[in-house]
């Protein structure tokens, strides 16, 4: 029976290839931090610790942390027992590790479990076909008309009849704006879908919509028109807007999740993160025939969850400059996402990577090396 022994730490801060963002947020440059759970058979499991708003702390830190903190429910342990574990924390062992290690943690075990096992992720959770439909999303809130013609012209030139953009600015005329150059850039007949980020009020959100199909676009989905935990408000759009699906869900946690479908607020679950969360969530909405959806995961891990879940339609694909971290990334074709074939989740961290653009210190990131260019440049 393998067991974990030990545990790699490696830390990357490097600019983005475009500003990305939405209605409430904005980001220029990308923190993240690879764990690599090793085993005495000589495996290695890979989860990723992104963060969105600061640098993480130094590697030498987040280091010490992990032994303290992560290391010792981990050590000596059978990551297939691991991943399989019922837990119900209470008091104050009921609490989230920090640096997002839980969810470096989960993806990592599963990745060993599936090695273990000799089969790709998304056949050791059941899938049988690796395609899963992606389209293309821009994060585009903070890019000018120009950058964001140019930026879905080139999705569409690689393959992607799908997309998905930003909407929610306080001036209705933008977002009609925004969708009139969607069209143009794509062409029409496309299939659309828009997010708003919470940026409305249900009332807002029906406003909007309906002065969208009046100008003449038809949407397949409203990703988070109203607040997150307005399951009452949610219900009111759906049920205002039969034309429109509500896509929501990728703020909430299992037990909102839940509340969310019971209280029919949501046409198409949005699940990301944590495999084993996604996994939770997808058996909840197949108990109530609810649709779902893989929002972005790092390096599009997820495209195993999504594989694997037959309740899933689609797959995010936002063409973030981080390839370069994986010595083979998912690959994309015409507009289908292709789960690896490769043992595990088939992400490794590439070597090239490690050696040229990972940083020890929040100093060192202050001064990044610029990473390889993405298919798209503006």
């Amino acid at each position: 029976m393998p067991a974990i022994t030990g545990f790699t730490i490696t830390r990357f801060d490097f600019p983005r290839d475009r500003v990305i963002g939405d209605s409430q947020v904005r980001f220029d440059t990308c923190h993240v931090a690879c764990l690599e759970l090793h085993t005495d058979a000589g495996q290695s499991g890979l989860g990723f610790m992104h963060a969105m708003f600061a640098p993480h702390p130094d590697r030498a830190e987040l280091e010490r942390g992990f032994r303290v903190q992560a290391m010792p429910g981990l050590a000596g342990r059978d990551p297939a027992s691991l991943v399989h574990r019922v837990l119900r924390p209470r008091g104050g062992n009921n609490h989230a590790l920090p640096h997002n290690f839980g969810e470096a943690i989960d993806q990592a075990l599963w990745d060993l479990a599936a090695k273990q096992a000799g089969l790709p992720l998304f056949r050791y959770l059941g899938g049988t076909d690796p395609r899963v439909r992606a389209y293309a999303s821009g994060l585009d809130f903070h890019l000018s008309d120009a950058e964001y013609v140019s930026f879905f012209r080139q999705a569409r030139a690689l393959g992607f009849d799908a997309f998905k953009i930003k909407v929610g600015h306080p001036d209705l005329a933008w977002d009609l704006n925004r969708l009139r150059l969607l069209d143009e850039a794509v062409g029409r007949g496309a299939t659309v879908m828009v997010d708003a980020n919470e940026a409305w009020t249900p009332k807002e959100a029906i406003r909007r919509l309906n002065a969208y199909r009046d100008a003449g676009h038809e949407i397949l989905w409203i990703e988070d028109p109203c607040l997150r935990e307005d399951y009452e408000g949610l219900r009111q759009v759906s049920e205002a807007l039969p034309f429109v699906h509500v896509n929501t869900g990728e703020y909430l946690d299992l037990t909102g999740k839940r509340r969310l479908i019971q209280a029919r607020g949501v046409d198409i679950l949005n699940v990301h993160g944590k495999p084993s969360d996604v996994l939770r969530a997808g058996w909840l909405a197949a108990e109530y025939g609810v649709r779902v959806s893989l929002g972005n995961t790092f390096l599009e891990m997820g495209v195993h969850m999504a594989a694997a879940l037959p309740e899933v339609d689609w797959l995010e694909y936002s063409f973030q400059n981080y390839n370069h971290l994986a010595a083979q990334p998912v690959v994309f074709e015409s507009g289908w996402a292709i789960a690896p074939e490769r043992p595990g989740h088939g992400l490794v961290l590439s070597d090239v990577a490690r050696k040229d653009h990972a940083v020890d210190t929040v100093a060192e990131g202050r001064r990044p090396a610029v990473p390889p260019p993405s298919p798209i440049r503006l």
